[in-house]
């Protein structure tokens, strides 16, 4: 389907999208929201996700794919004050206002966005900034469409300087939801250049796989298509477009790897959000321009068709070779333990 530009009217009244659908039709109306979050206020973005998948709604959408950590925010160009050996003052102060913008998993705004998904009856993955106790995760949580909060999947690795302002995911968080529109998963970011968490997730049958992102750099759209003829899979990836002038101003968020401070209209965040079909072919996007929706009906039989051709942990697999064990049991720092008398 044609790009639609994403809008900022009002949000539309509670809707019976897909009511009468096929609950076992072999198509499904796919959305990708390339948008910005408010940085620093979450109940604003909130405010935002909701005209968002609103309007996808509109047109018939099924499943709606939201950026990497649009609740809560990417911090692009923030250094949170590091250098080797030494944390600013002010660093840790905008660590204390970007851990204020994270949500519990479970609390109130998991509870809102599991409305807005049933609300208007769509699949709803989004990314979010979880808030465990001090410690922050990237996550992407998953919503049927009436309304049921499925899990989350916690980034395995943060890349780069993010591993220093979020914790690590582990094995019990790589969920492949079995719904009435396919298979469902994310996986997150550069995590998608790890060939062993991708085998994973095609060892348990995903069909539609969805990979929010922070990159927008060509070579992104490289690994979408490679994902999707490996995997024999549609792959939705969904990025934010973010100017200077969504970050706060200088000198409360200054933007650090830049000889200068970027004008407010440069984009910091381009975007790139797309739709692949398994056979490689380009759906919708990559878009380069603005916030939009990316809408694309995903034809199920291709996957079949493209498995055909090669299915990397079935016919095209040799376990007496190779193989892999996924730990799948959750990590805890600290266990306690009782004898019972």
């Amino acid at each position: 389907m044609a790009l639609s530009p994403a809008s900022v009217g009002p949000v539309i009244a509670e809707v019976e999208m897909n009511a009468g659908a096929d609950q076992g039709a072999t198509t499904v109306r796919a959305t990708v929201v390339q948008a910005c979050s408010v940085f620093y206020d979450t109940p604003a973005t909130l405010d935002k996700a909701e005209k968002l998948i609103a309007e996808a709604a509109g047109y018939g959408s099924q499943l709606v794919l939201f950026p990497e950590v649009f609740v809560g925010g990417y911090p692009h160009g923030s250094t949170f004050g590091l250098t080797i050996g030494s944390r600013s003052a002010k660093g840790k102060e905008d660590f204390r206002k970007y851990h204020a913008a994270a949500i519990d998993v479970p609390g109130p705004e998991v509870s809102r966005l599991a409305a807005l998904a049933g609300k208007y009856k769509v699949f709803l993955v989004i990314g979010v900034v979880e808030r465990a106790g001090y410690t922050l995760y990237n996550t992407v949580l998953s919503f049927d469409s009436l309304g049921k909060y499925l899990g989350k999947h916690r980034k395995l690795m943060p890349t780069a300087l993010e591993r220093v302002f979020w914790g690590f995911g582990d094995g019990s968080t790589i969920p492949v939801y079995d719904t009435p529109l396919g298979k469902i998963g994310a996986v997150i970011c550069w995590e998608n250049r790890m060939p062993l968490i991708r085998t994973a997730m095609y060892a348990k049958g995903v069909q539609i796989y969805c990979a929010p992102t922070a990159d927008a750099l060509p070579s992104w759209q490289a690994s979408m298509t490679h994902i999707a003829l490996e995997g024999g899979c549609f792959v939705l990836t969904a990025n934010q477009f973010c100017r200077r002038k969504d970050f706060p101003p200088p000198p409360e968020y200054t933007f650090g790897g830049h000889e200068e401070e970027p004008s407010p209209e440069t984009a910091v965040c381009p975007g790139g959000s797309a739709i692949i079909s398994p056979s490689g072919t380009v759906l919708a996007g990559p878009n380069y321009e603005g916030e939009a929706l990316l809408t694309a009906d995903l034809d199920l039989g291709e996957i079949v068709r493209a498995k055909f051709d090669f299915d990397v942990v079935g016919h095209y697999a040799r376990p007496e070779v190779l193989s892999l064990t996924v730990k799948t049991e959750p990590k805890h720092a600290v266990s306690f333990t009782s004898t019972v008398g």
